[in-house]
């Protein structure tokens, strides 16, 4: 049954890869979808190419934060608030999609009845180029996601319909994905993966996603606001289940994209 998906895209001077995650997008096998567009407040070309592509396609609604730059989560609020579809997914302005994502998700959460999905995800660089792979593990509870994040943002896909519409991002200015999806989880108890890559994750030149050690004062900081711990709790948790979680994932994930180099080259 084709249900309706409303695709939440926050961009921030992201002229240089909008059209590429945009396009993606429009792409899609899957053609029951509209796509919400938030700026904050950009001083590159974007608002110049926000404007070409909604005059192109009735399917794309453009946003502006106007009262200053906001950061992505109170940039994405904006277009969940507006978001008429069964189903919102994710993805930034500078990420991308497979063809057939939203029709391999959508497909997969009706057989699977989940309120949650997630799917594994390439690591691409400035250039378009994959030089790495992160897997999605095919469930997730709770408990997993309170050790640290497994879902991809721009992989993600939640039912409304069943979840109801009142999962918004907290307005901090980074993990507030992480934070949303352990809001969802609290209700939902599980998410599903697919292990199949259908997305492409940019990891930019600069990008503050990049400093993992300055990320650390703000994953104790979703502790706080959405799970409520004082600020010792909330760092003994970080130091004594985040921080091993954390560099076991990212051992296997530098396994998996060796592997995925390897066969690649061949």
């Amino acid at each position: 049954m084709s249900e309706l998906v409303s695709v939440i895209m926050p961009t921030y001077n992201s002229g240089q890869f909008l059209a590429g995650s945009i396009d993606s997008i429009l792409a899609q096998t899957y053609q029951d979808f509209e796509l919400l567009i938030a700026d904050d407040c950009s001083t590159d070309n974007t608002e110049k190419m926000l404007k070409e592509y909604q005059a192109k396609d009735s399917r794309i609604k453009v946003f502006y934060n106007t009262d200053g730059n906001k950061g992505a989560g109170f940039t994405r609020n904006k277009c969940i608030e507006n978001a008429q579809g069964r189903y919102i997914a994710f993805c930034d302005s500078d990420d991308r999609w497979t063809p057939d994502k939203l029709e391999k998700q959508v497909a997969f959460m009706q057989e699977k009845r989940c309120r949650l999905s997630y799917t594994s995800y390439t690591i691409c660089d400035d250039n378009d180029e994959d030089y790495g792979i992160f897997i999605a593990p095919e469930k997730i509870t709770f408990g997993d996601i309170l050790k640290d994040n497994k879902i991809g943002c721009l992989t993600a896909m939640y039912d409304v319909k069943e979840l109801g519409k009142v999962f918004y991002m907290p307005t901090i200015r980074k993990r507030q994905d992480w934070a949303l999806f352990m809001q969802i989880l609290k209700q939902c108890i599980v998410a599903y993966g697919i292990t199949e890559p259908l997305a492409h994750y940019r990891v930019r030149s600069g990008s503050i996603s990049r400093s993992k050690i300055s990320l650390m004062k703000y994953n104790a900081k979703v502790y706080e606001e959405v799970l409520g711990f004082g600020k010792m709790q909330s760092w003994a948790f970080l130091c004594l289940f985040f921080v091993p979680t954390y560099i076991a994932k990212v051992i296997k994930r530098t396994v998996d994209s060796v592997k995925f180099r390897w066969k690649k080259s061949k």
